[in-house]
């Protein structure tokens, strides 16, 4: 006889993925098809801000996909009814596109957040969220490695944005009682990520611009900092979504060991067995909103939810480099 699927903590239930489209938000919809929920997604599709409908490849049919802006206020009450879950991942995730321009990154990062929060105080209150947040809250260490008690001193006004995102949410919890969690996620990287710039992450555009046998750049090169795999990053965000210890509570998403940029890329080189690169000083414009060395303490969430990175760097990049190498020409 066929084994049938243990049953999980979403199955059958209604979940709601803002940013579905995107890079994290794909890769967590997978899983939850996988886990048997009836998915929903909302998805701006700006082709600034990482949505690509290839994401979903494989799981058309078995995930409902709304093109809606979350900054349109009047149809929010619509996809927040009836759903179990939110997981609140819509943003706008680029540091320069932010002080470029900042009121855009305000509409989508601060007042979207509320607009959120408000229509599930008004239509659907038992909804548990989950919210994507960002390591860029802490600025510049004052230690290593940031712990959640850190001090919050955004240095860009997409940390500013996002930090108050993640203030709405726990309010909420606090005043209504919207059991939400925040999740601070650092360099998440994996397949489906934006490799047509670097509006989500440089390493995307390392990549393209390995894949297209040109040379990139790697500005400063001694900088540390530690690397999530997307697989990692749904797993931690499954849990949290289904753990009472973790509502109303904030946690870090430490990757793995830290790495130096120049050792990443030298990596990146060596799995792709071709390819260079060249150290560039910083540029001025954004050395001013770069934090220096970062790399975060996941103590906190791993003693609570048992939750810690499997997957190392090198599996990681090596995984990426494999996937764009079938699915190059779907995502420049």
């Amino acid at each position: 006889m066929p084994s049938h699927p243990k049953p999980t903590a979403f199955t059958g239930k209604r979940v709601l993925i803002t940013g579905g489209l995107g890079f994290i938000g794909s890769n967590l919809a997978r899983a939850l098809v996988r886990q048997g929920a009836e998915v929903t997604i909302i998805d701006s599709l700006i082709p600034e801000y990482g949505g690509n409908l290839r994401n979903l490849a494989g799981i058309e049919s078995k995930v409902r996909v709304n093109i809606s802006d979350v900054r349109d206020h009047h149809s929010l009450p619509v996809f927040v009814r009836g759903q179990d879950f939110l997981f609140n991942l819509a943003g706008q995730t680029s540091h320069m596109d932010s002080m470029a321009d900042p009121q855009t990154d305000l509409e989508i990062n601060a007042r979207a957040q509320l607009a959120i929060l408000e229509a599930c105080r008004a239509h659907n209150p038992a909804i548990r969220i989950v919210f994507a947040s960002t390591r860029q809250i802490y600025g510049r260490p004052d230690y290593l490695p940031v712990d959640e008690n850190h001090p919050l001193r955004p240095v860009d006004v997409n940390g500013i944005n996002k930090l108050a995102g993640e203030h709405y949410h726990l309010l909420y919890q606090q005043v209504y009682g919207i059991r939400s969690t925040v999740l601070r996620l650092t360099n998440t990287i994996g397949p489906r990520m934006r490799i047509k710039d670097a509006r989500q992450t440089f390493v995307g555009i390392w990549i393209r611009r390995l894949l297209e046998g040109a040379t990139f750049e790697v500005w400063g090169g001694e900088q540390l900092r530690d690397f999530t795999y997307v697989d990692d990053c749904v797993e931690a965000m499954l849990l949290a979504a289904s753990r009472k210890e973790a509502e109303g509570q904030v946690f870090n998403l430490g990757g793995p060991p830290p790495v130096s940029l120049q050792a990443l890329a030298e990596m990146l080189v060596e799995l792709h067995g071709s390819g260079d690169f060249k150290v560039r000083v910083y540029p001025a414009e954004r050395k001013k909103i770069d934090i220096g060395d970062f790399y975060a303490d996941g103590r906190r969430i791993e003693k609570t939810l048992g939750w810690h990175p499997r997957t190392g760097v090198r599996t990681a990049l090596a995984r990426t480099l494999a996937y764009y190498r079938r699915e190059f020409r779907n995502y420049v």
